[in-house]
């Protein structure tokens, strides 16, 4: 089995690349790296090597954006491995997909390479957009546009705090998004909210660096979980975001929660989206936005 390294040298405000040579230090093992040096060039080289056509453990180094795009480039290349080495802010993926914390484990696996199927969820169709985590519009959108321009964040993530960011700018956003109204197709039926705060369409639990937004939310079951959030008080959203770590959120009646393969949103006025914690640009008040479960699923290494 061939193994590949995708560093993102950006991430963690440059942690990423410290981890990495400290980790590639210990490594026992042949290995191929590459390092990223734009958005969408992770997905550039994960779709190269899946042309080679040879069994690959390819290990990301980096956030959620990083292993987002590395996981949608493997998704429905059977010949794929995908682990990570959390070294972003959040770390999302790490928290419910495969991840390695030292050279060690990677020795230990070659010795019985496996790997297990995995969901990924999808946006649209032509052309398709792919979150590995979740996926949303409204409120949390807005948190990770603010977060991810940030002059604030490289300091937190020096000095290891890179999850207050998250927590910072919910505050600080919470008192100008302008909420907005949502219709929710689901299984034929239709939803309609007023005063919505945020819609996220989960493929795992947790989002915005360890918020259990979806707790019964899993990558293995086919389903996609849809959280809405509306019809709150300022103050009382906070409130609300304080229980979100636990997961308890789900018993309050303002926070309601579908779950199937497939939803269809329209919103009443322009509002951010993300994919994964990056920004998507808007949600237009004159379409819809599909989610589903993409017909391709891609390989985590079984650890």
């Amino acid at each position: 089995m061939d193994i590949v390294f995708i560093v993102n040298p950006t991430a963690g405000n440059g942690a990423a690349l410290r981890k990495w040579h400290k980790f590639s230090e210990a490594a026992d093992f042949p290995y191929e790296y590459f390092l990223t040096h734009s958005a969408g060039h992770a997905f550039r080289l994960v779709g190269k090597l899946a042309e080679r056509r040879r069994k690959t453990l390819v290990i990301g180094f980096g956030g959620d954006g990083t292993m987002r795009e590395i996981a949608a480039a493997a998704a429905g290349a059977e010949l794929l491995y995908i682990a990570s080495v959390p070294a972003g802010s959040g770390n999302d993926f790490a928290r419910s997909f495969s991840c390695f914390s030292g050279a060690q484990q990677i020795s230990r696996l070659l010795a019985c390479p496996a790997g297990v199927l995995t969901d990924i969820g999808q946006v649209g169709v032509r052309p398709e957009q792919l979150f590995a985590s979740s996926s949303g519009l409204g409120f949390d959108a807005a948190v990770a546009h603010a977060v991810n321009h940030s002059r604030m964040k490289p300091w937190l993530n020096k000095l290891g705090l890179g999850n207050l960011a998250y927590l910072i700018f919910v505050v600080t956003t919470l008192f100008a998004f302008k909420k907005f109204n949502l219709t929710v197709e689901s299984d034929g039926a239709l939803y309609h909210y007023e005063d919505v705060w945020l819609a996220t369409v989960s493929n795992q639990p947790y989002f915005g660096g360890g918020m259990k937004i979806s707790p019964r939310s899993s990558a293995h079951d086919g389903q996609l979980e849809l959280t809405v959030v509306h019809r709150l008080p300022r103050l009382k959203l906070l409130a609300v975001f304080g229980t979100v770590f636990s997961g308890s959120h789900t018993k309050f009646p303002e926070v309601k929660q579908f779950r199937g393969r497939h939803f269809t949103l329209a919103v009443d006025r322009p509002v951010p989206r993300h994919l994964d914690g990056d920004g998507a640009g808007m949600a237009d008040s004159q379409g819809k936005l599909e989610f589903r479960v993409s017909a391709k699923q891609w390989q985590q290494a079984k650890l």
